[in-house]
């Protein structure tokens, strides 16, 4: 099973390197293994049995030790083809973001950050991210909206070597966002 790098490490700080090879064997054997652990995060079952693990809807790279430009995303989602939101992410970049921000009104969490951070958390609305997808094998382009945004924005952060709470008003965490749409 993968470990799940802290906040503490200075490996989350740093800013992540471009897959040379997306399409390499072991670059889809890490998705896969990312992917897997979301999944394995969110099954009741399985976190009854082991109870250090939590749930989780997004994995990058660098969150289990490896500084490359990748991450996963997994959780159910009804407006979704099959259910499921579900990505495998190489070398993904933000091309567009809207000026109309959102925020969760609970605020954010982060498997590698174990200590709470209360706070709004600032971002785009919508944005466009293109990558690799290697789930299916082809370059895509993602329009996402709301919370699908936010977990696009919170896992390419990772790979920036930004975590979510640098985004919380230190001086203000509850600080009104005007015109911003509350998830």
């Amino acid at each position: 099973m993968l470990r799940i790098v802290k906040d503490n490490a200075a490996s989350l700080r740093a800013r992540s390197t471009l897959v040379e090879d997306p399409k390499s064997p072991e670059i889809k054997a890490t998705l896969d293994e990312m992917l897997e652990y979301l999944i394995n995060s969110q099954d009741p079952e399985f976190l009854e049995k082991n109870p250090k693990v939590r749930e989780g809807v997004g994995l990058a790279a660098p969150q289990i030790g490896i500084n490359k430009r990748m991450l996963v995303i997994y959780y159910e989602n009804e407006e979704a083809p099959d259910g499921f939101t579900k990505y495998q992410l190489v070398n993904p970049v933000i091309v567009s973001s809207s000026v109309r921000q959102c925020y969760i009104q609970s605020g954010e969490g982060c498997l590698s950050v174990d200590d709470e951070h209360e706070g709004y958390v600032p971002r785009a609305f919508k944005v466009t991210v293109k990558a690799y997808d290697a789930l299916i094998g082809k370059d895509v382009q993602i329009r996402a909206i709301g919370f699908d945004a936010v977990v696009l924005q919170h896992e390419i952060d990772h790979l920036n070597g930004v975590l979510f709470y640098d985004h919380i008003d230190k001086k203000n965490p509850f600080k009104e966002i005007p015109d911003a749409v509350v998830l």
